[in-house]
């Protein structure tokens, strides 16, 4: 089993979750986060005042998945949140030793 961590535009988790959903995986975790990569914020004025900010919003996005369709849901991911301009995001995959559903006790495979 796999956890893929997706760090998207906020603007694009409505498309990437039906995206998902479309391609049948449903059980997502999305939080919203603040970070920053090589764009380094950006300059925006307010009152005349110009500020830098260097935190932008991002959503994170976390599903957890056997190991033969992490390459399907990255690329379903990467299709749908690609706009082509820095900020995209980015996306960690991480391998999960064990699994367990609280409601019922099973495991692994059988609790995702």
């Amino acid at each position: 089993m796999m956890k893929i961590e997706a760090i998207i535009r906020p603007t694009k988790i409505h498309e990437v979750k039906d995206a998902l959903d479309e391609a049948g995986f449903e059980s997502i975790t999305v939080t919203d986060v603040k970070g920053r990569g090589k764009q380094k914020g950006v300059m925006q004025q307010w009152r005349g005042r110009k500020y830098c900010v260097d935190l932008l919003p991002k959503i994170k996005m976390e599903i957890v998945i056997k190991d033969e369709d992490v390459d399907k849901v990255v690329d379903v991911i990467v299709k749908t949140a690609e706009t082509g301009s820095i900020g995209d995001g980015k996306i960690f995959i991480y391998p999960v030793s064990k699994i367990i559903r609280i409601r019922t006790g099973e495991t692994d495979g059988d609790a995702l």
